[in-house]
């Protein structure tokens, strides 16, 4: 006599029973059935949002949850019901280029949304009691802005960064940005690489106090604000830590596109052209790592398991992160999430239009969900239950609820083969020369500030000769895909110059 598999909801049966005797508390009953496997094997799309005329480059829900808010190529801000797909506000973000990332402040009833673009401006939008919009100009960053981060719990106080190498610091209070500092890369790169472009900034929800950035090398850095003297009598830019996998270190063709922190203060690093990498705290390499001494150039990414547990660990050999692999991050700047009532698993879109669920404590792959028609960039996490939020390349957006019916199953092709494009140091349009050729006397002015010696020279002939080969590059792509006609979301093309 065959035995009926046991799914989820019979394991879920005893913990009911505990919970109606008393036995099992009401909130631990619901963050164990809400962290259930189950659950993510049946995620489905609930509804699409559609409004925008351009690429989605942003979603985040408001601290309650019921609200989300996103941003486009078209410009645009949008604040919805996502339950019910009707539309609370849509306006004119103020910016000159594409919204590259929007999100409400808390404690703000829903009226208060700082925005980030590729035109570099960042950008304080304050809804009126009469249903109007009041857009301000806060400060801009040389090059585009890709990401802001806002303090956890803070109505006011956030942080942006940008492909200037500068991290600004805001209070709404004061509507004025501090300039905390400039990203410079390790000391044997700053002849060709004057600044750290970045990409991606993140906040520790356990300690504001500390974030975290990451851009165009190898490293996450972090940085701790109480060491900022205000009066800018100190050097703020050497950060208290550094994480990176042993094998990475001293790879100069990688770069990070997503960076998050989850409620354990652990940090999940996304790679271009790599993987996904999980930090614990205690696996950094402190505020002065020896960069010249690569470790394990030649270990195998594939060989770094759940090596979290410190019984993994022979003496004083260095813990590994834990790596989480077969989605794609070529072609855009993507971001990275936890999932789950305690981020339980890890979510990320890839190049393949896909999106990739893994369980954190392993790095097992458990689902992968088709979700867009070229790339999905942005998966964004409820804040109090299991449900998601994704975009990319399509003008749409997809609320994605454990609603299936049927549990899924893995595609039998998942593996992704990483095609290394450069991305992260291409100049692919005349208005990326222009940004780039704009910020260097912003740079000469800070290293002399410094006392180094300028490179100024080499930096334009770097940008120079940089322009050119991509621009090669772009028209042999254009020859391959003559028939594609879509935006690249976070990018810029020639295209936006003249739409």
């Amino acid at each position: 006599m065959n035995k009926r598999p046991i799914t989820a909801v019979y394991k879920a049966l005893p913990d009911l029973c505990h919970r109606e005797l008393g036995h099992l508390p009401p909130r631990n009953f619901a963050l164990r059935f809400g962290a259930s496997e189950d659950l993510v094997l049946r995620l489905d799309v609930l509804r699409k949002l559609q409004k925008h005329r351009g690429c989605v480059n942003t979603v985040s829900f408001n601290t309650d949850g019921d609200v989300l808010v996103s941003g486009s190529d078209d410009w645009r801000v949008i604040l919805w019901d996502w339950q019910t797909g009707s539309i609370k506000h849509s306006f004119h973000s103020g910016h000159s280029n594409n919204v590259f990332q929007a999100k409400i402040m808390p404690h703000s009833e829903d009226r208060s949304i700082v925005t980030c673009a590729a035109d570099g401006q960042v950008r304080h939008a304050q809804i009126l009691e009469n249903g109007g919009v009041d857009t301000k100009f806060l400060a801009k960053h040389q090059g585009r802005a890709h990401k802001l981060a806002i303090e956890p719990g803070s109505p006011h106080i956030f942080y942006t960064c940008g492909e200037d190498g500068l991290v600004q610091h805001f209070d709404l209070r004061i509507g004025v940005a501090t300039e905390l500092f400039t990203c410079q890369p390790i000391k044997d790169r700053r002849n060709y690489m004057p600044v750290i472009h970045l990409n991606a900034i993140a906040i520790d929800p356990r300690n504001p106090n500390l974030f975290a950035v990451a851009g165009s090398d190898e490293y996450t850095r972090l940085y701790d604000i109480r060491k900022y003297k205000w009066d800018g009598s100190t050097d703020f830019g050497q950060p208290t830590d550094f994480f990176c996998p042993p094998h990475l270190i001293g790879d100069d063709r990688v770069g990070i596109t997503g960076l998050a922190f989850s409620e354990q203060r652990e940090l999940l690093v996304s790679y271009n052209d790599e993987f996904i990498y999980l930090f614990t705290q205690d696996m950094g390499l402190g505020p002065n790592p020896d960069f010249g001494s690569p470790k394990s150039m030649n270990s195998d990414a594939g060989e770094l398991g759940s090596a979290l547990s410190p019984s993994n660990v022979d003496g004083d050999e260095k813990i590994i992160p834990q790596v989480f692999k077969g989605h794609r991050n070529c072609e855009t700047v993507k971001g990275v999430n936890f999932f789950g009532p305690k981020c339980e698993y890890v979510v990320s879109g890839s190049d393949c239009g896909r999106i990739f669920v893994w369980k954190k404590k392993g790095g097992q792959l458990i689902r992968v969900m088709e979700a867009d028609k070229h790339v999905v960039n942005c998966i964004e996490s409820h804040p109090h239950s299991m449900v998601l939020a994704s975009s990319g390349i399509e003008h749409d957006i997809k609320i994605w609820t454990p609603k299936a019916l049927e549990k899924a199953t893995l595609p039998k092709i998942i593996e992704q083969k990483p095609r290394a494009r450069g991305w992260m140091y291409r100049i692919a349009s005349p208005e990326d020369l222009m940004l780039q050729l704009l910020s260097l006397p912003r740079r000469r002015l800070r290293t002399e500030n410094n006392g180094e010696n300028s490179t100024t020279d080499q930096d334009l002939l770097q940008l120079l000769l940089t322009f050119n080969a991509n621009s090669d590059s772009s028209n042999d792509d254009d020859d391959d895909n003559d028939d594609d006609d879509d935006d690249d979301g976070d990018t810029t093309s020639h295209h936006d110059l003249f739409c």
